[in-house]
């Protein structure tokens, strides 16, 4: 079935990027257009307010909106007709190339300085986490999630029902926000939903405004619909968003430096790249997937799930996801599981291209293939992640024989 959000803020967005071509500084003889304009993209958020409440684009653009009034003196009453298309005028700040130092990450740190240490967090398929530390998880997650969140951008998602009745989620919203940085960036808010990955900001714009460092932040269209990609050089990041079938995916490399720059360090525990999902939304990866060998297919825990549209077989899942990801790791695995759970075949791809951006993003080539799933311990379960209680028992049996 069809999921699509009743919040129509992008909608909003895209009318006044049309009407305006993105220009936030007309002219005198401009002016009253513009402002036009503006009554106009207010009017349009107010008519979706009641569904954008817990959107973060929409909080975004009222914010906005509220401030561009004041700027160009305009007034909250009168016409709200689109005016006609603008143009960039040669020279425009998106065409701005020169930034200062600070602007760049990397060119900051000085030459006989340690080079930053950079680290990888991503979502993908029924959702698949692999977090900052290279711990890899299987979890529910539905509904709206942080995925980052610290002193420069917030990244949140939100995973939908993949089936009537069914516990598999993927993602189908994302939203990130690029927070203001000095001299660098002005806050910039991206937002790709199921059938809708822009290649721009909301609004408009592809790069960090009218700052003089405005091209450190800057969106690119790899290919039209499917795959961004956002560079933030003041802050060393580099993100890739994908929409493959109808679902989206999400990768990012960012130095450690950055990861770590929170001012509340005690709710850390709620940002899934820094610390994975919660015990209660983890999935037993292992565990299902010893079921879907004799099974045949996924089942969780609770009642049994709808048969996917496309039924596959442990077998023929298996044979099909080893025609992208020949090497039996965890991503693999996930694609099998995907496959089982979903009957979708997209779900291959993402499982595939996710591992592709891990080999362009990750620092560390040694640690590209994960083989074992790992979780988060709690204080009372601290045995190393993936060994079997019965391999202690005979460790323990083994030391003592050695102590005889």
């Amino acid at each position: 079935p069809t999921v699509t959000s009743p919040c129509k803020i992008l909608k909003c967005n895209s009318e006044f990027w049309a009407a305006t071509s993105g220009s936030h500084h007309p002219g005198a003889e401009e002016a009253p257009e513009f402002c036009t304009a503006l009554r106009a993209y207010a009017h349009c958020t107010r008519r979706t307010a009641r569904t954008c409440r817990g959107d973060l684009a929409y909080h975004s653009a009222v914010h906005g909106i509220d401030d561009l009034m004041v700027q160009h003196n305009c007034s909250k009453d009168g016409p709200t007709s689109q005016p006609r298309l603008r143009t960039f005028p040669p020279g425009d700040s998106q065409e701005r190339s020169d930034s200062p130092e600070i602007c760049h990450y990397e060119k900051s740190f000085h030459k006989h300085s340690a080079a930053p240490n950079y680290t990888h967090c991503g979502l993908f398929g029924d959702p698949h986490l692999r977090t900052f530390t290279d711990t890899f998880q299987t979890c529910k997650v539905q509904g709206a999630w942080p995925l980052i969140d610290n002193n420069y951008l917030n990244v949140q998602v939100t995973n939908t029902p993949v089936l009537p009745g069914s516990s598999a989620t993927a993602t189908s919203k994302l939203t990130i926000i690029f927070k203001s940085f000095q001299e660098c960036v002005d806050q910039k808010v991206y937002q790709a939903e199921m059938d809708e990955l822009p290649a721009a900001f909301v609004d408009g714009s592809k790069n960090g405004g009218d700052k003089h460092g405005a091209n450190s932040l800057k969106i690119t269209e790899k290919v039209s619909g499917q795959h961004i990609e956002i560079q933030a050089k003041y802050i060393g990041t580099t993100i890739v968003v994908r929409q493959v079938g109808r679902y989206l995916t999400f990768a990012v490399r960012m130095p450690e430096e950055v990861v770590n720059a929170v001012e509340d360090r005690d709710s850390q525990g709620l940002y899934l790249c820094l610390r994975g999902c919660p015990l209660n939304q983890q999935i037993d990866f292992q565990t299902i997937r010893s079921a879907q060998a004799t099974e045949g297919r996924a089942r969780r825990k609770g009642p049994s799930l709808p048969a996917p549209p496309e039924a596959f077989t442990y077998e023929t899942a298996t044979a099909k996801c080893r025609e992208k990801l020949p090497v039996e790791d965890l991503y693999f695995q996930s694609c099998v599981f995907d496959l089982l759970t979903t009957g979708d075949v997209n779900f291959m791809l993402a499982a595939y291209y996710a591992f592709e951006d891990v080999k362009m993003l990750h620092s560390n080539k040694d640690k590209l293939h994960l083989y074992e799933r790992t979780r988060v311990l709690t204080p009372g379960n601290m045995a190393p992640t993936g060994t079997h209680p019965t391999l202690w028992v005979a460790l323990l049996c083994l030391c003592w024989l050695c102590l005889l």
